[in-house]
C-alpha cells in the first residue's frame, strides 16, 4: 500500500534526526575516567571533616577520585613504606624525617597544625585542670591511678603521649591504664563513656562536642601539645603503580594560598575558632 506522502515526509524525518543524534553523540568526547590517588592520612583529618570539606574541590579540578584510607600516622607511614599509598598526610614530624631519610618520600611540605589537649570528666577526679604542663598532668593521672583511654596504635597521637609519660618518668601499667588499639575518634566514645582521661588532638574532640560529649579539656597550651601536619609524596621507586606526577600536583594544591585559606577558614563558623591554622610556604 502506498505511504501518503506527508506520512513519508515524518518518518524520514524521525530517521534523519535519529541519524544527525547518533554522529553528534559519536563526535562528543566521552568524559575521561577519572584518575585515582591513594591518600593515607590520620584519623583526625577524616573524623574533623576536614578531607569531606577539601577534597571535593580537588576532584573536580583534577578529575580525581581520592581513596582515603584514614589510619594512625605509624600506620600510614607504613603503608608509604610497602608502596600502597601515593601520598600521606601526617602528624609526627620525628617519624616524618625518618621517612624522608631513608628514601620513602620523594617531597614533603609543611601544610598546618593544631594542639594536642589532655581532656577528661567534668569532674576531673585527678584534680588536673588547669594544669599549665601536660607532664606533670599526667603524672597526676597516674598518681592516683585514675583511668586514662590510650591511642594504642602507633599514631601520632600515642606517639606523642608516650613521649610526654617518658618526660615524666612513668611507664603507664595497671587496670587504670587500657591501650585501645582504636582512632580518635572511638577513644573520646570510650573515654565518655568509662568517664576516663585522655589526650586528643583539638580538631576532633571539637568536632565531636555537637553531639554532647561529656569530656571537657582540662589541660591545653602546653608548647609540647603542639601538632604539626605535613604532606608527604612517597617514592615512585616504591611501586609502579604509584602515581608520582598526581602526588605532587595534590600537594602543590594542598599548599597553595587559596586552599591555605580555606583550611585557616575551617570550623570558625560552628566553633568561633579554625579547627586547624595553615602554616605552609607554598
Amino acid at each position: 500500500m502506498a505511504v501518503p506522502s506527508s506520512g513519508f515526509r515524518v518518518v524520514a524525518g524521525i530517521i534523519g534526526l535519529a541519524v544527525v543524534l547518533g554522529a553528534c553523540a559519536a563526535t562528543q568526547p566521552m568524559a575521561a575516567t577519572p584518575q585515582k590517588l591513594i591518600l593515607a592520612t590520620t584519623t583526625s583529618t577524616e573524623d574533623s571533616g576536614l578531607l569531606a570539606y577539601l577534597l571535593p574541590d580537588f576532584e573536580r579540578a583534577y578529575n580525581v577520585k581520592v581513596a582515603v584510607i584514614a589510619v594512625g600516622t605509624g600506620q600510614a607511614l607504613q603503608l608509604g613504606r610497602d608502596g600502597n599509598a601515593d601520598v600521606l598526610l601526617v602528624h609526627d614530624r620525628a617519624q616524618e624525617d625518618a621517612f624522608m631519610a631513608e628514601g620513602h618520600g620523594a617531597r614533603r611540605e609543611d601544610v598546618m597544625y593544631n594542639d594536642f589537649v589532655i581532656v577528661g570528666p567534668p569532674d576531673d577526679p585527678a584534680n588536673i585542670r588547669g594544669m599549665a604542663g601536660a607532664v606533670q598532668a599526667l603524672a597526676t593521672v597516674a598518681t592516683v591511678q585514675a583511668t586514662f583511654i590510650s591511642r594504642g596504635d602507633d599514631s601520632g597521637t600515642h606517639s606523642k603521649e608516650e613521649a610526654l609519660w617518658k618526660a615524666a618518668g612513668i611507664t603507664p601499667s595497671g587496670a587504670w591504664y587500657i591501650s585501645a588499639g582504636q582512632g580518635m575518634d572511638a577513644v573520646l566514645t570510650m573515654a565518655a563513656e568509662q568517664q576516663a582521661y585522655t589526650l586528643s588532638d583539638r580538631a576532633t574532640y571539637l568536632a565531636r562536642t555537637p553531639e554532647g560529649l561529656a569530656l571537657e579539656i582540662l589541660v591545653e597550651g602546653d608548647p609540647l601539645l603542639f601538632n604539626p601536619y605535613g604532606v608527604l609524596a612517597v617514592n615512585p621507586a616504591k611501586n609502579p603503580y604509584i602515581q608520582g606526577e598526581l602526588a605532587n600536583q595534590f600537594i602543590d594544591w594542598l599548599i597553595s594560598a587559596p586552599v591555605q585559606e580555606k583550611i585557616g577558614a575551617f570550623g570558625v563558623e560552628k566553633f568561633g575558632m579554625p579547627l586547624f591554622i595553615p602554616n605552609a610556604q607554598p
